[in-house]
């Protein structure tokens, strides 16, 4: 079974209203749709750029205003997702439940549901400025071409959970990410194809680009997409099947060969995940 990926650069930059969000989110998406992709990766933090719009005072918005476009965010990726029939996986949104945030992944189906994955690990920077939650559970989203799960960013750095993920059965990671320095990005980068060696899985990364010069913490982005797969044949030599140029404004896309992945498990150069020491140490057994 293949199936056909995108992953968006997206840039970031000062707008005024929801409408224009959802104008370049809309660009995006249509661009994709003329390549005939499935699935659409956004990076992680996209809504960051609703806090650009003010507070009509010349001020930003703060991350806690972030909740209130949460309906607006939802109606505009599920009319999407249903119009070109594919699948949206629109970054993270901050959303607030229980009295706390939470920096949460949305998958939209074409039918119409809306799945949710929070960010499991969070950095200091999200605890300290933005008392972000940690999510609580992992969740494997089921679609039409395979299991799935959203890790998102400092996530992949963890290979446990990325274990657990194979072991429940999931394919391909997608990973939004944001990333504001060299050092972050690579943090992401490197890990990333650890963790598909490791799993024997495909890893969709992609980040922010561009700078929203009045929002704290989102005034610095160094982002790249990237398809990234095992290190074995028939895979690429470098383990990537499609990248972007560093920090532009652009998409990629690629189509990932499940078949590939079940071949290499059963007969590949090496075979990291049968050859697991599950004697030695604790390990989830698929």
């Amino acid at each position: 079974m293949k199936l056909r990926v995108s992953a968006v650069q997206y840039h970031l930059h000062t707008i005024n209203s929801f409408a224009e969000f959802a104008a370049q989110a809309e660009h995006y998406i249509k661009a994709a749709a003329e390549f005939g992709t499935e699935f659409i990766l956004f990076p992680e933090f996209l809504t960051t750029q609703l806090l650009s719009i003010g507070n009509g005072q010349g001020e930003a918005l703060s991350i806690g205003d972030l909740p209130d476009f949460t309906e607006p965010y939802r109606e505009l990726f599920s009319s999407l997702a249903a119009r070109e029939n594919m699948h949206i996986i629109a970054g993270t949104h901050v959303i607030r439940r229980n009295g706390r945030l939470y920096n949460t992944a949305h998958l939209f189906y074409p039918d119409g549901r809306v799945a949710e994955q929070p960010k499991l690990h969070i950095t200091p920077t999200e605890v300290d400025e933005w008392k972000i939650a940690p999510g609580e559970g992992l969740e494997i989203f089921e679609t039409d071409k395979g299991k799935i799960a959203i890790l998102t960013c400092y996530d992949i750095e963890f290979p446990e959970i990325v274990r657990l993920a194979r072991a429940k059965g999931a394919a391909v990671i997608f990973s939004p990410s944001c990333t504001d320095d060299r050092h972050g990005f690579y943090r992401v980068r490197y890990t990333s194809h650890a963790r598909a060696v490791e799993n024997e899985v495909y890893v969709v990364s992609t980040g922010t680009v561009g700078a929203l010069q009045t929002v704290d913490f989102m005034r610095a982005n160094f982002g790249q997409a990237a398809v990234i797969t095992p290190n074995d044949i028939p895979f690429p030599p470098r383990g990537i099947l499609a990248e972007g140029e560093l920090n532009q404004d652009m998409i990629i896309t690629a189509d990932l060969d499940l078949a590939l992945l079940e071949q290499v498990r059963r007969k590949g150069s090496v075979s990291t995940w049968r050859d697991r020491r599950t004697d030695l140490y604790p390990d989830w057994k698929a």
